[in-house]
């Protein structure tokens, strides 16, 4: 039995570090086991300029204090009306990393998302020129959809046609869900990735619905049926260089969670590199730990592999009920790994 894991240092392909007050509450949680991170531009107002892009990386810095060598990687939010330039100017000069297709109200601060692709062709046209890439929130909104179907028919409605209009166009599918998205990712020959979070990896809907509705487990996409799960499991833990750790933790208040209508969002922060590994050793599959977070993600970004090393012990932790007034995933559970300090 193993007893201590080294991983090169890994990153977070797809993090939701909030604003204001939840900011400083949630980043360090990030900061203190992964080097980069994706971070998503879902504010109000949303992050759709390059200055405000600036901004919110100096704000994030700012919480992380001088002493952390955490990266935040910006992102820019697509509406119907952004220009193209302003993405492109963006990208040259280092400030967004990639772009965030959100479907017109598909999640969380969506409203102003894309109402229809053909409204966003020429910035799609200059991301597949400059090799910018395009993350994309894969649900359709309709409401003859069943919510538990929605990322399967983006897939066949809008997914094939993206691939196929745009091929030379770096795209992430993330957070997928289910076996559709695993398999449609899994066939790509390029340019193709998807990332897929600690939670899906463990719970299927069924935790939604364990003793009443249980609203810490509601996320979006929702988790999928059980065959679904362990079709996300092979796949991160298949070596396939398509799929990438992307812990897509987005934490809300009580008041936001516990209420008629709860927030979307998993808190996974505190706790994400250990519910990897423990996922990873339940499956015997350790050793591929390693290529999923900290090697994939920069492969297809094109960014150089993260420098030092984090340590996972085989150690018993609790993972507390409340963190910061957030519930996490796991609250309550024993895990069997605990992270030691980067290095």
């Amino acid at each position: 039995m193993t007893d201590q894991i080294q991983l090169i240092a890994p990153d977070d392909w797809h993090v939701h570090l909030r604003d204001g007050e939840m900011l400083t509450q949630v980043v360090a949680h990030t900061a203190r086991m992964f080097r980069r991170a994706i971070v998503m531009p879902n504010l109000r107002p949303p992050v759709v300029t390059v200055e405000a892009a600036k901004a919110y990386r100096e704000r994030i810095v700012a919480a992380c204090g001088p002493s952390s060598a955490f990266t935040p990687l910006m992102t820019a939010y697509l509406t119907d009306d952004i220009a193209p330039d302003e993405i492109e100017r963006g990208f040259l000069e280092g400030v967004f990393t990639a772009a965030k297709l959100y479907p017109a109200n598909a999640t969380t601060n969506s409203a102003a998302g894309v109402t229809n692709l053909r409204h966003i062709h020429s910035v799609l046209l200059a991301m597949e020129r400059i090799g910018m890439p395009l993350l994309i929130h894969g649900e359709v909104t309709d409401v003859d959809v069943d919510v538990f179907d929605r990322e399967a028919v983006f897939i066949e409605r809008s997914l094939k046609s993206i691939r196929e209009r745009y091929p030379d166009l770096k795209v992430v599918l993330e957070h997928i869900t289910t076996e559709q998205a695993v398999d449609f990712v899994g066939s790509a020959d390029r340019n193709l990735a998807a990332t897929i979070t600690p939670h899906h990896l463990h719970i299927n809907r069924n935790a939604m619905f364990a003793g009443g509705l249980r609203s810490d487990f509601f996320c979006l996409p929702v988790a999928k049926r059980e065959r679904h799960r362990l079709a996300l499991r092979r796949a991160a833990m298949s070596g396939d260089k398509r799929f990438f750790l992307g812990t897509d933790s987005a934490p809300h208040a009580r008041p936001g969670k516990e209420t008629s209508c709860g927030c979307a969002g998993i808190f996974n922060a505190p706790h994400a590199l250990e519910s990897y590994a423990l996922a990873f050793s339940q499956d015997d599959k350790l050793d591929r730990l390693e290529a999923f977070a900290s090697l994939h993600g920069p492969a297809f970004y094109g960014l150089p592999v993260n420098e030092g090393v984090v340590t996972l012990q085989r150690e018993d932790e609790l993972v507390p009920d409340v963190v910061n007034g957030l519930v996490p995933f796991h609250a309550g559970e024993t895990l069997p790994w605990r992270l030691q300090p980067c290095t």
